[in-house]
C-alpha cells in the first residue's frame, strides 16, 4: 500500500522525510519506507502521524476523503 497522503501532507508543510523521522522518533530512511509503502506503519505511529498532520488516521489509509 503507498501511504500517498502523508507524503503530500509532509509536502505541504515543506517538511523533508528527515525532519519527519526526527519527530516520529525513527530515520529517514524508516519514514521513506512508509510513505512508499515498503513497511506498514505501525498503529501508534500512525496515531502520531494523524494528530501531527490533525487529520483522521481514515485519510491517512484512504478510507474516506474527509480529512476529519
Amino acid at each position: 500500500m503507498l501511504y500517498k497522503r502523508i507524503r503530500e501532507l509532509r509536502e505541504d508543510k515543506d517538511l523533508s522525510q528527515q525532519k519527519m523521522g526526527e519527530i516520529l522518533s525513527c530515520s529517514q530512511r524508516v519514514y521513506s519506507n512508509y510513505e512508499r509503502g515498503e513497511l506498514d506503519i505501525p498503529t501508534e505511529i500512525l496515531i502520531k502521524l494523524a494528530a501531527f498532520h490533525n487529520v483522521s488516521t481514515d485519510y491517512l489509509l484512504n478510507r474516506t476523503d474527509e480529512k476529519n
